[in-house]
């Protein structure tokens, strides 16, 4: 763990607590990649927090998400105490106006992000394919895209990043990283000569050899099946895409990829986090009391199961919902059973697999209704549904599950809404927004068939906004 900043910016007692607590982490048994800690100002983590990394590159987006963390800090609604990167090293930032017991618990929760970060098979798979050097690439990247600023012009950067941005979400990760193209033919095979009969049959008078398909004759349907990464299929076959261009969709793609187990792994990777925070602390008997007792009150704060004012949470905190989990695993079943779902599950399988009727009724978990005079009510206790209702927002990247359906003759795209996989309607308007993003980039008309309220038949397309 490196602590160059944080002895330059933090009292000396943080520095020795931090080392201590690393020590007792690998004594406990955790196994991380190494950790860079940073102190910075309180603006700064609020750009981090808002932008995904500390430098990115630039879109007015960002400029957006930054006002609204600003209203949400101002309403008390939404404090930042750190954020981690997962990589080798991690880097993780701390406030500098957090307390000495704040960043104290800091330190031992980003610790457990880091056990789980490197342990988890998920994080492995995609840290393999997108590198374990995020900030220095993503720095490349911005930096890439300030040149094509330079020499391409706001107005043409833009346009592609609205699309690329648009369609974040949309990738495929069942597909590797990096992964080739579509074959273009079929292969070759040997034809086999054909049987007296046959040679016979085709000379009769009026008989005509059957004429091969374009299939047949070796030409292939482009995508050969409906294409859910759309980041990756308008990069590689946009029909006029620029390589500039197709460098932003693909930079693009690659961040997705790298926050993706953060987004699928949320519940488990904040709950075990803030299990070994707790725990470290606890068995941390070289911290004063007082700090003890501060840090403690931290963390009820992050892991509580309600609202402000003790009014009921009608969305579930993922800090507090992961914790109570794995302590109540950990004491069922044991660490050992623990370490081994941590490895082996995301929050689908976590959720699905060890979320049983005695936590659910323990927590008070239930799926409840809105009602059009804006009164809300309890729909349903039962595990099953409570378990979906969790996992709902998580499915396919938090995004409609949309595929490359076909490029026709005239070079135009058909997109295709997956509404039987997803079980969600559209935004159509949103959908409208970013069809005429898409359309921009492919320079031809973009089209979505997806199906209306009363199941009937809908084609949203980027020129004639319905038909």
């Amino acid at each position: 763990m490196t602590h160059a900043d944080t002895q330059k910016a933090a009292p000396s007692t943080l520095q020795d607590y931090s080392e201590r607590i690393e020590a007792l982490a690998t004594r406990l048994g955790l196994d991380f990649y190494p950790v860079d800690f940073e102190i910075v100002p309180n603006n700064f983590m609020t750009e981090i927090a808002v932008y995904g990394l500390p430098v990115r590159m630039p879109h007015w987006s960002f400029g957006i998400r930054y006002i609204h963390q600003l209203i949400r800090q101002g309403m008390g609604n939404s404090r930042i105490f750190e954020v981690m990167f997962p990589g080798d090293p991690c880097h993780a930032y701390l406030v500098n106006n957090n307390t000495v017991s704040e960043n104290t618990l800091v330190v031992a929760h980003v610790l457990g992000h880091a056990d789980f970060a490197k342990n988890n098979q998920l994080f492995s798979r995609f840290m393999d394919m997108a590198g374990g050097h995020i900030l220095e690439q993503a720095a490349a990247r911005a930096h890439a895209i300030d040149a094509a600023l330079q020499e391409h012009g706001q107005e043409r950067v833009e346009a592609v990043l609205d699309a690329a941005l648009a369609l974040e979400p949309h990738i495929d990760i069942n597909q590797d990283l990096h992964r080739p193209l579509y074959p273009t033919t079929r292969p070759v095979t040997s034809v086999k000569p054909q049987d007296p009969f046959h040679t016979r049959y085709n000379a009769l008078p009026g008989e005509t050899p059957r004429q091969a398909s374009p299939q047949e004759s070796g030409r292939l349907r482009v995508p050969p099946n409906p294409e859910f990464d759309l980041l990756w299929f308008i990069a590689n076959y946009a029909p006029e895409l620029e390589g500039w261009e197709r460098d932003i969709f693909l930079a693009v793609r690659e961040e997705s990829y790298y926050f993706y187990p953060v987004f699928a792994c949320q519940i488990m990777n904040e709950g075990w986090a803030s299990y070994w925070h707790a725990r470290l602390l606890r068995e941390a008997d070289f911290l004063p009391q007082d700090l003890y007792l501060s840090a403690i009150k931290a963390h009820s704060d992050v892991v509580r199961p309600y609202a402000a004012d003790n009014q009921l949470a009608l969305a579930v905190n993922p800090y507090h919902l992961g914790f109570s989990m794995w302590e109540y695993l950990i004491e069922k079943r044991g660490l050992e059973e623990a370490r081994r779902i941590c490895r082996e599950e995301d929050d689908f399988g976590f959720i699905r697999n060890y979320l049983d009727d005695e936590l659910a009724q323990k927590l008070e978990l239930f799926v409840y209704e809105t009602h059009d005079d804006g009164g809300i009510r309890i729909a349903n206790r039962n595990i099953h549904a409570v378990r979906e209702a969790i996992l709902a927002p998580k499915f396919n990247y938090g995004a409609p599950r949309i595929a490359a359906s076909e490029i026709n003759l005239d070079g135009s795209l058909d997109l295709l809404h997956d509404h039987k996989s997803d079980g969600r309607g559209l935004d159509i308007g949103r959908a409208e927004r970013v069809l005429d993003y898409i359309s921009r980039v492919w320079r031809r008309p973009v089209s979505l068939h997806t199906v209306g309220h009363s199941g009937n038949a809908r084609v949203i397309s980027s020129k004639k906004k319905d038909r």
